[in-house]
């Protein structure tokens, strides 16, 4: 594992002006973290829209990725009011997970650093665990910006409250920069699989929303930037990871039986749709695995 480097400190618990720092400083309420490689042309906008925030006890945890481009300069500018943790080129998953295993907050959010947060973001979802004690996860939702200009979810992007595994399957209803989640529910699902090269997110909240309820603030709280070159949702064939997410929920017999059945629907539907353009393109071996993938669990389920 790589080390730790908080800037503003050494590893002998003195401040970069030989101060000793105060251990017994209570734990912040919410952890923030934020994700990032080769940024350093948007970072710093995502984290002043964190440091805007109308709520004021949390911390701020940037995890670099191994960035060869400005980005330690820019985070060199916030050495007072962040945490950076600095590890070498894993993906977007062990940076989130680093984060979370450094955590001292009862509550996680995460922002991409693309995103952004309007000013009541934190305090909209600390207030709504307040009146809502039992709940684990909530999002918001969110403005779309595509290369400056506003754009509108289709139809199939609009998000639901409650227990939302179903509409789930078919593609990722909760976006990173959007949830808070309560810390103790990571020991209870897991963290994010950095074997998947994408979907990491999809992977997750299937795990979530298969046991609890994933609440939604009706109100937009973040912005969501897309469009740029190096956007992680623009890898081609995503539906390759969503199928390995499904496959391993399937193994992990985390499901009820209509959970089971519509988790196999959706993975024979998508097997289906990934071999034909495997077919295509010629890669005939691969198109008969995925093929084949979905009937080695019980179609029986199917015709129910």
């Amino acid at each position: 594992m790589s080390s730790i480097n908080v800037l503003g400190y050494t590893g002998d618990g003195t401040n970069k002006n030989g101060e000793h720092m105060d251990k017994s400083k209570k734990k912040p309420l919410v952890s923030v973290i934020i994700p990032t490689y080769n940024r350093g042309w948007i970072l710093a906008e995502a984290i002043d829209s964190v440091l805007s925030q109308d709520f004021k006890d949390y911390e701020l945890i940037v995890v670099d990725d191994g960035s060869t481009d400005n980005t330690q300069k820019i985070l060199d500018l916030y050495s007072e009011d962040i945490i950076v943790i600095r590890q070498k080129n894993r993906g977007v998953s062990s940076a989130r997970n680093r984060g979370i295993d450094s955590a001292s907050g009862a509550y996680i959010a995460f922002l991409d650093s693309d995103d952004l947060w309007l000013q009541k973001k934190i305090s909209s979802q600390v207030d709504f665990f307040s009146s809502n004690p039992d709940a684990l996860i909530c999002q918001t939702e969110e403005i779309w910006i595509r290369n400056g200009v506003r754009v509108n979810p289709k139809n199939r992007h609009q998000k639901i409250s409650g227990m939302i595994f179903e509409a789930s399957l078919s593609l990722c209803l909760v976006s990173p920069s959007a949830a808070m989640v309560k810390r103790n529910l990571f020991e209870e699902v897991g963290v994010f699989d950095e074997t998947l090269r994408a979907c990491e997110d999809y992977d997750l909240w299937l795990r979530v929303s298969c046991r609890y309820p994933v609440y939604l603030i009706d109100t937009p709280l973040i912005i969501k930037r897309g469009g740029h070159p190096d956007q992680l949702s623009r890898i081609q064939g995503l539906d390759k990871y969503r199928i390995q997410a499904i496959k391993k929920l399937l193994d992990s017999h985390m499901l009820s039986h209509e959970q089971f059945r519509d988790a196999l629907r959706t993975l024979k539907d998508k097997c289906r749709i990934y071999a034909s353009g495997c077919r295509k393109r010629r890669r005939t071996e691969e198109a008969a695995y995925y093929n084949n993938l979905w009937k080695a669990y019980d179609v029986n389920f199917l015709s129910e």
